[in-house]
């Protein structure tokens, strides 16, 4: 099919196509803001990319028995996510077939059927109508046949727990090549839990009067915490008094290109915190010590010396394109944003933990995950209010357009203090975006 070409989309085209502007020789990388507050340039994202990319949806611990569910919103699209009679992973569309209501209010639960409470038709939890209130009235054959059960989504699948969706059925790309070098840090995140891992019960919701890229760009950005997270780091340094500060520029931090968009930044011995799988801050006392070097000592045994210290040492937070942030520091957050307009975004995030771990090391999780985490800790108050200044300071587009993203540019090992990391998700939103103008 022919592409339509108007005057409209040549305009934002043309616009798009100039959106980000990159020099090597110079060592610039600059964006313009329009791509932050442009309406066209936020539907054109929603097709380009939220429409075409693989997005994480939720994990398999969340429907670990049989029946399970959990709903979802995913980029704009109601879904139930669930683990049918049979042990089959499902993704559906959360809508009846017949006139459109959710077939699933609740947020989580288990069930062998759904039931539309408009008008009670049934469907099983493998998405089969089994039940039509009058279905007397409807020609034979037309519930048993198939064509109204749930809709599945185009593509489902699964890595190492984290299940995943894509809304195009002419994807071609597997999870597996789209996650590329994303998927070598997400085994070092599930190596942990020699029983595998699981999301905490319970969601942080809350939203972000900004655009949703800038969350993108804050959730991997070694450059802003010494700044706007000085409160923290007082904090944290005052209570071990027993150490010797570490250094909050994260001098030793590295950001690594991990393709097709992801990236990710790491750390390792730099960091005030301790990590509850295996780094021990004087503040737990002497029996939490004992306790976290005997998980060491474990995963030193299960995993090897090298990649047990890669695994419980080093800090790590990971972009996985277009909205998916792993932050494996200390605690696991597992966090996704959808834009609801070019000026407000919604965010969930959920806390990652090894199945099985003890009482008191979930305890010292849990207390890390809000300590800093999450609407009510130390980081994401200053993170939203920091994303929601930029988000003014846009307003004067028309005498500032351009943000500039040049750090390391010229670096071939760039610290986490740069910005390797942001450059190389706005390269593929860039392709991305401009292929599907041009309707390729």
């Amino acid at each position: 099919m022919i592409p339509i070409v108007t005057e409209a989309s040549r305009a934002i085209r043309s616009v798009l196509e100039k959106a980000v502007i990159e020099d090597k020789a110079a060592g610039s990388f600059r964006v313009n803001r329009k791509a932050f507050v442009d309406q066209a340039i936020f539907e054109a994202e929603r097709q380009a990319i939220f429409e075409k990319c693989w997005l994480y949806v939720g994990h398999m611990s969340e429907i670990a028995k049989p029946s399970a569910f959990v709903r979802r919103k995913v980029a704009g699209h109601e879904l139930v996510m669930n683990k049918d009679r049979n042990g089959k992973l499902n993704v559906f569309y959360n809508t009846c077939a017949h006139r459109g209501a959710l077939i699933c209010r609740e947020a989580a639960g288990q069930k062998r059927a759904f039931q539309c409470p408009y008008h009670g038709w049934v469907y099983d939890d493998c998405g089969k109508l089994v039940d039509v209130p009058g279905k007397e009235a409807m020609a034979p054959g037309l519930v048993e046949g198939g064509t109204l059960n749930l809709k599945s989504v185009a593509h489902v699948d699964h890595y190492r727990g984290f299940v995943f969706v894509n809304f195009d059925p002419q994807a071609r790309v597997s999870l597996k090549d789209y996650l590329a070098g994303a998927a070598d840090i997400l085994d070092i995140v599930s190596d942990q839990g020699p029983n595998g891992m699981e999301i905490v019960a319970g969601m942080q919701e809350y939203s972000l009067p900004a655009n949703w890229k800038l969350l993108q760009e804050n959730s991997a950005d070694g450059y802003h915490a010494a700044v706007t997270h000085a409160t923290y780091f007082d904090y944290v340094n005052s209570r071990e008094t027993e150490r010797t500060p570490a250094n909050p520029t994260f001098k030793r931090g590295r950001c690594h290109d991990l393709g097709n968009g992801h990236a990710y930044t790491t750390s390792r011995g730099t960091l005030p915190w301790g990590r509850p799988y295996g780094r021990w801050i004087p503040s737990w006392g002497e029996e939490a010590k004992a306790e976290i070097d005997e998980i060491v000592r474990q995963l030193t045994e299960r995993l090897g010396e090298e990649r047990a210290a890669l695994v419980t040492q080093a800090d790590r937070n990971m972009l996985i394109f277009p909205n998916l942030v792993v932050n494996d520091i200390m605690a696991i957050t597992v966090r996704t944003f959808y834009p609801v307009r070019p000026d407000y975004t919604v965010i969930n995030a959920w806390t990652l933990a090894p199945m099985g771990e003890s009482a008191t090391s979930r305890d010292r999780r849990l207390k890390n995950f809000v300590e800093f985490l999450g609407p009510a800790g130390f980081a994401t108050p200053d993170d939203v209010e920091m994303l929601e200044l930029c988000q003014k300071g846009y307003s004067n587009i028309n005498g500032v357009e351009w943000n500039d993203i040049s750090r390391g540019m010229n670096s071939e090992e760039p610290f986490s203090t740069d910005e390797a990391q942001m450059r190389a998700f706005w390269r593929q939103w860039h392709a991305l975006i401009v292929a599907n103008t041009k309707g390729e």
